[in-house]
Order: C-alpha cells, then structure tokens, then sequence
C-alpha cells in the first residue's frame, strides 16, 4: 500500500491513499490552526476505531445491541519522557450483558491489529529521492 504525504499549507499535513484523505494540524502553540488532530492522536485514535471494530463485530456476531456500549481509552504518559508508556481501553457494557460473553469480549479485542503492530514494531527505511516532477 502507498500513501503519498502532502503538505496544504500551515502545519497541516495530508494522508492521501486510495479515495480517502486523513487530514491533520497542529494546535497553535505548534504554529497550527488546530483544524485536525495532531499525527499523533490520529495514531493513538487508531488504537481505540481498531479495538471498537472488534467490540462492534463481536456485538453484531451475537446479535446483541450495542446501545449503552462504549469503549473508553486512556493514555498515561511516562512523566520522564513524556511518551506514552501504557493505554487502557475499557469496555462499559449494558447492565443486562451477559457474564459468559465477558472474557470473550476482551479476547476479540486482543486481536485488534493496530494493537498486535504496535507490540511487534516493523523496522522504518527512510530515504532521499529528487522529485522527477519538479
């Protein structure tokens, strides 16, 4: 797969793949208009749609309402570094959820592949071309 970068003036920078676009900025502090998430709460945000689409598939499966559900994601940061150093995701069930499909709801979201990615990181190759273009 390729994504082609680009850059539409400001701090904003475009993710531009297939028929969609992933717009983001920077807050004002970082030069931005704050008109898109950052990069990087666009990458923790995929964290918390992929383990939601396991909730969702999980939920359809079983033909049980996803009214009430939600999935909360909290990002603690290591306060020497600042870079994030655990992410809980809790999942708020119905009152009326059943027990036995508890321990299975959270094993579907261990599958979640932006979760499994993250803990086995590929390798990064970043290089320098001319633009043919101009």
């Amino acid at each position: 797969m390729e994504m082609e970068i680009t850059f539409p003036g400001g701090a904003r920078v475009d993710v531009n793949f297939g028929d969609h676009t992933i717009y983001t900025d920077q807050p004002p502090i970082g030069g931005g208009e704050d008109s898109a998430p950052t990069p990087f709460n666009t990458f923790l945000a995929s964290i918390g749609a992929c383990a939601g689409i396991y909730v969702l598939s999980f939920l359809r499966k079983r033909e049980i309402s996803t009214e009430g559900v939600r999935l909360i994601q909290q990002i603690h940061r290591d306060s020497n570094t600042g870079l994030v150093d655990q992410i809980d995701l809790e999942i708020e069930l119905q009152d009326d959820f059943p027990e036995k499909y508890r321990a299975p709801i959270i094993r579907a979201v261990e599958l979640c592949a932006v979760k499994k990615q993250i803990e086995k990181p590929p390798q990064f190759n970043v290089t320098v071309n001319n633009n043919p273009l101009g």
